[in-house]
């Protein structure tokens, strides 16, 4: 089985979100953790089959939220570079690759 590692500014960046959610509605904050969580879960079911958006970083889209997670494969893990908002400009995550 493949090893999943979340780095800490992607860990940084889901923490973020929640608290932005939470501030909004009170339970909805809630709810992205469950959507990274089964998005992580699909991550490592199925690394390979999410596209590839720049170099070898590959994308996937949380549902109900406008949050991609970027990830990168290598032989024996996947580690997640980031979890950040469609709208934000890349640069951000592109330079933690």
């Amino acid at each position: 089985m493949i090893r999943l590692i979340v780095r800490p500014l992607a860990e940084a960046d889901i923490d973020e979100a929640f608290a932005w959610y939470e501030s909004r509605s009170v339970g909805l904050g809630v709810d992205f953790p469950r959507a990274v969580d089964d998005c992580l879960a699909s991550i490592e079911a199925s690394p390979l089959a999410y596209p590839i958006v720049h170099r070898n970083v590959r994308r996937t889209l949380l549902r109900r939220f406008p949050y991609a997670m970027l990830f990168v494969v290598d032989a024996d893990r996947v580690q997640v570079i980031a979890c950040v908002h469609t709208k934000r400009h890349q640069r951000r995550w592109r330079q933690r690759v």
